[in-house]
């Protein structure tokens, strides 16, 4: 397989393969990482003759992803889809390719504690740092990480491999490494600490505090539109390259990363492949969570209700793109601390990216875990907002229209298929409250969520039952359609 690859129609890695050392384990081999943080390090290994290569390891889950990358040499293609037209780069930086149930957590935790390891990266979503998005903390009562408290050498969480592995290199004398999260969460590195730390402190202080003193987490802002992998993508890359590839995936040609130089061990020069080295990510960070994040998860809930499958059908609709807009500008916009960026030229940016027909980003796929993505994509903003006694309806709206979805039932009577890790928790709310005024207060009542004092705040409370009893009454389109007259 690895001969067909390297005589793809694609930019080929055409640079010694052997020459590479894993330093970097990433703990999450999905779509993201296989098109962003990957193909920075293939271009520096490509144009700039760097020797760092990654042990890819999926934990739970992914099991395919590791086989489908094994059996082809360690090699996948990504293809940038535009309007005008696809391009496609088979990278070559992955040297291993490990799945902690298929290979064996021993083989896991040996590869983490190999010497030259600097920097074990994550992409496992927000939910698999076991921790509530409303506090930042570490669930010490999560299924998972009870599991790893009580049987610590055989972790299964992500936070429990990470401290076993550090327990392991701390007992062997080899110097610690750094932990960089490239998940959509507000100060993911402060997070990533949070957890891993909290974790490791409830198994031994002595522990906790050699952590605490040698490791760093840097924090990332990560931003590359990349829609699940389907049948279809995977086909269309096939026809680009000559080559089927089922490890491949498709993404925008629009790429970015933002990062905290805080690295104990060394890092690639990401820099020259076009990453941005600096010494504070949160401004960064907030702004694509509250302004592309945001936007995106304002049109997937109300875009999937009025039957929109993918973001570029939302902007199809003259009123969603306004609105979404909108959102950016008016209400995201001025809660941001960053300086130095052109927010308008930023929205304006973001809309021409939803706009891509290549792309046919799934609402669905980003209305996924909502209850651990509106604190920071919309709660935050409107906090900002109360306090500075200012306009927040579309992002009322955009609640409401969460809402509305996880009832589970769409505007046709459809069944919704909702994920999330609190479904339970929204199930119970929603089977235990009429339609209505009593919906919006159960599903308010989600602490987790919604924190104490957000569901106390009666002009919040009001917006979000007024956009609720339009959705409700007029429906997603025409709902959206007012909001949007009303700018």
């Amino acid at each position: 397989m690895e001969n067909k690859l390297l005589t793809a129609k694609a930019t080929l890695p055409v640079y010694d393969r052997n020459k590479l050392v894993a330093r970097i384990v990433h703990l999450g081999f999905g779509a993201f990482h296989r098109a962003h943080q990957s193909v920075y390090t293939d271009i520096l290994a490509a144009e700039h003759g760097s020797d760092w290569g990654y042990c890819e390891v999926n934990l739970i889950g992914g099991e395919q992803q590791i086989a489908d990358l094994k059996q082809q040499d360690n090699l996948y293609t990504v293809a940038e889809m535009s309007a005008d037209a696809w391009t496609a780069r088979v990278v070559g930086v992955a040297k291993r390719a490990l799945h902690a149930q298929v290979d064996g957590l021993e083989t896991v935790l040996a590869a983490l504690c190999e010497p030259q390891v600097a920097i074990v990266s994550l992409t496992i979503t927000e939910k698999g740092y076991c921790h509530s998005p409303a506090s930042g903390e570490l669930m010490l009562d999560h299924p998972l990480i009870t599991a790893d408290l009580q049987n610590p050498h055989q972790p299964k969480s992500a936070a429990g491999v990470i401290v076993e592995a550090l327990a392991r290199r701390k007992a062997a004398g080899l110097p610690a490494f750094s932990v960089m999260s490239c998940d959509n969460m507000p100060e993911n590195g402060h997070v990533t600490r949070n957890v891993v730390c909290a974790y490791a402190r409830a198994l031994d202080a002595e522990l906790a505090a050699w952590i605490e003193a040698n490791v760093t987490f840097p924090s990332t802002m990560v931003d590359r539109i990349v829609p699940a992998v389907t049948e279809e993508t995977l086909e269309k890359i096939a026809q680009l390259t000559g080559v089927r590839d089922p490890a491949g995936v498709a993404c925008e040609p629009f790429r970015q990363w933002v990062i905290e130089d805080n690295f104990v061990a060394g890092r690639p020069a990401w820099e020259k492949a076009g990453a941005e080295l600096v010494a504070d990510v949160v401004p960064f960070e907030e702004m694509k969570l509250r302004m592309l994040n945001g936007s995106h998860s304002f049109l997937a809930y109300l875009g999937y209700l009025a039957g929109y499958q993918h973001i570029n059908d939302c902007m199809e609709d003259e009123n969603y793109r306004r609105a979404a807009h909108a959102l950016m500008l008016k209400e995201q916009a001025p809660t941001l601390k960053v300086k130095g960026v052109d927010l308008a030229r930023y929205a304006d940016r973001l809309i021409a990216r939803y706009s891509n027909p290549a792309l046919r980003h799934r609402t669905w796929q980003i209305a996924m875990d909502g209850s651990q993505k509106l604190p920071q994509r919309m709660l935050d903003s409107v906090r900002w907002h109360i306090a500075h006694q200012s306009d927040f309806s579309l992002l009322a709206l955009g609640v409401a229209g969460w809402m509305r979805y996880v009832g589970g039932v769409d505007e046709q009577g459809q069944v919704i298929e909702v994920s999330d890790p609190l479904l339970s928790t929204l199930q119970a709310a929603v089977k235990g409250s009429e339609q209505g005024e009593a919906r919006v207060r159960a599903l308010l009542a989600i602490e987790a969520i919604f924190g104490n004092e957000l569901p106390k705040e009666a002009i919040f409370v009001n917006q979000v039952q007024k956009a609720y009893q339009m959705l409700r009454e007029r429906g997603a389109k025409a709902t959206v359609a007012h909001y949007a007259a009303a700018l």
